[in-house]
């Protein structure tokens, strides 16, 4: 702590405040370097303890919260410090951030190149930028779209302050879905018919943004996902294939801190999508690449309009990052398998792996036709035949034998959990199903509790065009307490709309 005087020191107090990845100090109002710096509340305050140091947000206290002479960090902070209770740390003013003048910039339509965007990305992975400066520019580039050279520009710049992984061989096949679409967990059932059938493909996936259940969540229920950048080249080394965290390897650290602002805010724009998925799949070592485009009124992509936007973004950033891409359009009307939430998709993808009788055909038949795409776009199966080859794997076994392999050497196969508590939601009246809300079944599985509570969610009981009988189940409600169950169920009673039966 050189160059630093008494004055700016402070002794660590700690309090145990989790604010998940914000970085916060807690200094007394009556602070001496509060006064002497003109620090207040919400300023940005650059901390350092034994040749560490991090960029925190200003809380200030009441005077009897911290002893005189004393501060505290929240708990990400303490991690990233890597101080001790009773550590003497310094404070001061962290240097100016110049790139928020080009989100400034970009918040009046000015156009960002890829050196604008290297510099915000820079800063942003440097703890430089506070969550409403975050904020900020997550709002910025959703409100004023990014045009083709901006999704490559942000795209490139993302992969550029995370680790790339080089396998030494071709092809790297990779598939993504667009989301939108609850219970479409088709991830773990294609890596597994690909490994299984001699391809490379070590999938990095992402936890929930707006969703019940991303595909690391469900398959945190089946094996460990947070592994280390050696322990996944370990498991891809040994199986050919991998479902791991993303958020763990550090592959696109700028992503994961724009995920968690895009989360709160509930914003998921075009632009930021493309740079999110590509510069991910990019930083993997994929070189051929499929991507699901479920299309339907209640999903992320609602008409063909937008399709056909979003396939020529995903298309043309692909080529610029020298990635062989397919997007496939499918169905986005109703829900995928029987479960959302992570254990009850765990249980449909279990069921097709195991070719069980009652396994969700749709989730089976989408499986199939990415799997199928992937082995044709990596000169695996002729052209036309890729399905077929796909569902002899899956038939004979051979997917569901590599997926146990896959899970062992990630740390271990485990059962998903069951929940405590559940509720059927009952058809009113009889008649024919006509519409699902699929926002509203993934909002109503997130008020049961679901992702973080990993038996929670919905179970489905019906489909499109079905004829039910009143006091029919439509869907169960699973929860892992009696109070997120009845939150959800007074949900569904203001919403009657969920699933319309006419």
């Amino acid at each position: 702590m050189k160059n630093q005087h008494h004055h700016n020191l402070l002794r660590l107090t700690r309090l145990g405040i989790d604010t998940h990845d914000e970085a916060v100090v807690y200094m007394r109002k009556d602070c001496h370097i509060c006064r002497a710096e003109g620090f207040t509340a919400h300023a940005r305050i650059l901390i350092r303890s034994n040749g560490n140091s991090v960029i925190a947000t200003l809380n200030t206290t009441s005077d009897n919260l911290l002893p005189a002479g004393h501060a505290s960090l929240s708990e990400s902070a303490w991690e990233r410090l890597d101080a001790k209770e009773g550590d003497l740390v310094s404070f001061e003013h962290p240097r100016t951030v110049d790139s928020l003048s080009y989100v400034r910039a970009k918040i009046y339509g000015h156009r960002l190149d890829d050196a604008e965007f290297d510099e915000i990305m820079r800063d942003i992975v440097a703890g430089q930028y506070s969550d409403i400066e975050l904020s900020s520019f997550v709002t910025a580039c959703s409100s004023r779209d990014l045009n083709r050279d901006e999704m490559i520009g942000l795209t490139r710049a993302m992969i550029n302050v995370g680790d790339h992984l080089d396998w030494g061989t071709t092809p790297i096949v990779d598939k993504h879905c667009i989301g939108g679409l609850p219970g479409n967990r088709t991830t773990p059932i294609v890596v597994a018919i690909v490994a299984a059938c001699g391809l490379v493909m070590p999938k990095t996936s992402s936890r929930a943004i707006t969703s019940p259940a991303g595909t690391a969540d469900t398959m945190e229920t089946l094996a460990p996902v947070d592994l280390s950048l050696d322990d996944m080249r370990r498991v891809v080394d040994r199986e050919g294939g991998c479902v791991v965290w993303g958020g763990a390897v550090g592959l696109s650290p700028a992503d994961d801190l724009l995920i968690r602002v895009e989360r709160a805010l509930d914003i998921d724009s075009e632009g930021q999508l493309v740079a999110s998925v590509l510069s991910k799949k990019a930083a993997a070592g994929a070189t051929h690449l499929v991507l699901d485009l479920p299309m339907g009124p209640t999903a992320k992509v609602r008409s063909q309009a937008d399709a056909t936007s979003l396939a020529g973004s995903l298309l043309s950033t692909s080529r610029a990052l020298d990635i062989k891409a397919r997007t496939i359009q499918t169905d986005g009307t109703q829900p995928v398998g029987r479960g959302i939430g992570p254990a009850l998709e765990a249980w449909d993808v279990l069921a097709v792996l195991q070719n069980k009788e009652d396994a969700p055909a749709d989730l089976r038949e989408r499986a199939l036709h990415l799997a199928g795409s992937l082995l044709e776009l990596a000169g695996y199966a002729p052209d036309g035949e890729g399905i077929e080859t796909a569902g002899r794997v899956l038939t004979e076994g051979k997917a569901w034998e590599k997926f146990q392999r896959i899970c062992e050497a990630q740390g271990g196969m485990r059962e998903p959990p069951r929940s405590h508590h559940q509720s059927v939601i009952k058809a009113s009246h009889a008649g024919l199903i006509t519409n699902f809300d699929n926002r509203r079944l993934s909002r109503t599985a997130k008020l049961a509790g679901a992702p973080h509570a990993k038996a929670s969610g919905l179970e489905m009981h019906c489909r499109l065009g079905q004829t039910v009988a009143a006091g029919e189940p439509l869907f169960t409600l699973h929860a892992e307490t009696h109070g997120e169950l009845n939150y959800a169920m007074g949900y569904v009673r203001n919403h009657p709309l969920i699933i319309e039966v006419k």
